[in-house]
């Protein structure tokens, strides 16, 4: 897939047809003293939709920092698009942590995402080329990107007016606007009820296959997006793992990734079960419900991921 040339003023032209497009080996972070994670290598390649999975406190959102460039390694390697992370923050969308609209909010949806055009994402100036002047190329970006994400019909609403799912697909519409080649989704399907979980992973599959964009999502529950997947990094107190999610979610893998023994089950539909799971913090927490599992309360939660297809 042909990639373009960064440009950077006073500088030569650094390519970004690079592959893998996040690369990291033997990686350890460390904040406050306190190592968060350590010996993370993982491989995320061009056009890929990639999950980062585990419990809360294990450092899911940390890595997406590291690859922003907005923290640094205590040592090992880091690179994105084969440099250092923040080299290429020009051809990278980051859609944070879902924030809430106050109901009485009046700003329209379509000025939210007007705002990826004359805002600043994560701190960056937009460069002045693509900055949102009313210029009918601008209005034309806007309208094609709102229209990706399926939201052309409510977008002149007041986006406290709308549901978390329209909300959320206006936000990620934000995030697109530049068009960026490496797109990070922190939690998207937070808060979300289990259709809406659905729908917002399928269009980010779409958008993914469609725009040629790699998709990076951190994420609590798999099931919504398991089918879509192409690799998964799954964080645990042991390090990290990175590979299809057959490759990692085997009951060897979980058992060394969370120090205590845990069994990956298959049930005669195909589903995977993961019995055993530590405890807080090291377990996924229980925000969403899945059909059709049995809770057995002698036992920590299972997770329950459905068949793999890869597309």
């Amino acid at each position: 897939m042909h990639r373009p040339t960064a440009h950077h003023s006073n500088s030569a032209p650094i390519p970004i047809d690079i592959d893998p497009v996040i690369e990291f080996s033997d990686a350890c972070v460390q904040l406050n003293g306190r190592t968060i994670w350590s010996d993370v290598s993982l491989t995320i390649s061009t056009g890929e939709f990639a999950a980062i999975l585990g419990p809360n406190g294990v450092g899911k959102s940390t890595l997406v920092n590291v690859a922003l460039g907005t923290y640094d390694l205590h040592f090992g390697t880091a690179k994105v698009f084969g440099h250092k992370p923040g080299s290429h923050r020009q051809e990278i969308g980051y859609l944070p942590q879902r924030r809430s609209f106050d109901p009485s909010l009046r700003i329209r949806g379509i000025d939210i995402v007007t705002l990826g055009l004359n805002g600043h994402r994560w701190g960056v100036p937009i460069p002045r080329r693509l900055r949102h002047s009313g210029n009918s190329e601008s209005e034309s970006r806007v309208a094609e990107v709102i229209e990706l994400v399926g939201a052309t019909s409510y977008a002149d609403r007041p986006i406290g007016q709308l549901s978390g799912g329209e909300q959320q697909r206006l936000l990620i519409a934000q995030s697109l606007v530049q068009r960026p080649r490496l797109l990070f989704l922190d939690e998207p399907l937070d808060s979300l009820d289990l259709p809406n979980q659905g729908s917002i992973a399928a269009l980010i599959h779409h958008i993914s296959t469609t725009e040629g964009v790699t998709v990076v999502m951190v994420a609590h529950d798999v099931n919504p997006i398991l089918p879509y997947l192409d690799r998964v990094i799954y964080i645990g107190p042991g390090g990290a793992l990175s590979g299809t999610p057959r490759e990692v979610i085997t009951t060897a893998n979980l058992t060394r990734l969370f120090k205590t023994p845990i069994e990956v089950l298959t049930t005669s539909d195909g589903r995977l079960v993961v019995v055993g799971q530590p405890e807080a913090p090291a377990h996924h927490s229980d925000r969403h419900q899945h059909d059709g599992v049995h809770q057995d309360n002698h036992l920590p939660d299972p997770l329950v991921l459905r068949e793999h297809r890869h597309h």
